[in-house]
């Protein structure tokens, strides 16, 4: 492998004998990549097109046999919190060389020698190009991991605890399998960007069919994980129905057996001339007795008819509706 050396940083790679180039460049680059693409009006087209590029562009040209080549940028990495906070890089790819600009190792966390040892052995740029794909898709997986690890402790403390704040959690979940589903999907759109491009041969190539893995098992994680979250979403809409209608049923019920007391109330707060029972000796114990008994009545009621359920019963720890 070739490097030629712009003050520490390797801008120009050459693999596999001499039979391919990769060209990594920064955005501060801008004369070099002039230079390199001067010949080419498609690649001046291509250069023109990622300045200042914020969002995902994947493009293809086939109109030449045997000079197909593909271009865009990809965003490679999205915080989670904030929108504006993500990665992205631009490509130009062809069968002898591919370009890239602002593509930073450290952010998968990967070494970049033990790339290039990779693309040693790649066929062609195109193979070479999917080696990188392949190793933005592994760091993938591994934060998938961490993902799963989360989702599995937020699965317990639902049952736990139950409340607003795991419900507001389950949201920022779901909101985060959202930004990995986005991240994948122009990597798939790539893939048969690819096929389209240089055909079935493709996946003759190791590194495509690496890549395709990676992305068939983290498209099968992220469809498990959103089952996941939709059953706890479901789950916890169910427990939160029935708890309002528990709610509803209580404070219904005990309107009811309090009753009684409001209409002996009202009735003894009456200003009539004549109410004998306020006279009598015992009227007080009376009053006390009747509306005890009348409450009492309509308790035992509503218990008969199975009205009240288990509204007088304590929640348990750890369960969801006992």
């Amino acid at each position: 492998m070739i490097n030629i050396m712009k003050g520490l940083r390797p801008l120009k790679h050459i693999f596999n004998e001499k039979r391919w180039k990769w060209y990594d460049f920064q955005q501060k680059d801008e004369e070099k990549i002039k230079e390199l693409i001067s010949q080419s009006p498609a690649r001046r087209e291509w250069l023109e097109n990622i300045k200042d590029r914020k969002a995902n562009l994947l493009d293809l040209n086939t109109e030449t046999k045997g000079d197909e080549y593909i271009w865009g940028s990809l965003i490679y990495q999205q915080d989670i919190e904030e929108k504006g906070e993500k990665n992205i890089f631009h490509f130009y790819i062809c069968e002898d060389f591919f370009i890239t600009v602002d593509f930073d190792f450290s952010i998968l966390d990967v070494s970049d020698i033990g790339v290039h040892k990779q693309m040693e052995q790649a066929e062609n740029a195109v193979e070479g190009f999917f080696i990188l794909l392949g190793k933005i898709l592994a760091s993938y997986l591994q934060k998938i991991d961490a993902y799963e690890e989360r989702l599995h402790e937020l699965l317990w403390e639902m049952k736990e605890q139950n409340n607003l704040e795991i419900l507001e959690r389950i949201y920022e979940n779901r909101h985060e399998l959202l930004i990995w589903k986005n991240l994948v999907i122009p990597i798939v759109e790539l893939k048969f960007i690819a096929e389209e491009a240089y055909g079935k041969g493709v996946h003759e190539q190791a590194e495509f069919n690496r890549v395709e893995t990676r992305v068939e098992r983290i498209r099968m994680l992220l469809t498990e994980y959103q089952e996941a979250i939709d059953t706890m979403i479901r789950l916890e809409e169910v427990v939160s129905t029935h708890r309002g209608n528990e709610i509803f049923k209580t404070l219904t019920v005990i309107t009811i057996l309090f009753t009684p007391v409001t209409a002996w109330g009202a009735v003894w707060g009456m200003n009539f001339k004549f109410m004998p029972e306020l006279e009598w000796k015992f009227g007080y114990v009376f009053a006390g007795v009747l509306i005890f008994a009348t409450t009492a009545g309509l308790y035992y009621y509503l218990k008969k008819k199975g009205w009240i359920g288990d509204i007088l019963k304590v929640k348990k720890k750890n369960r969801f509706f006992e």
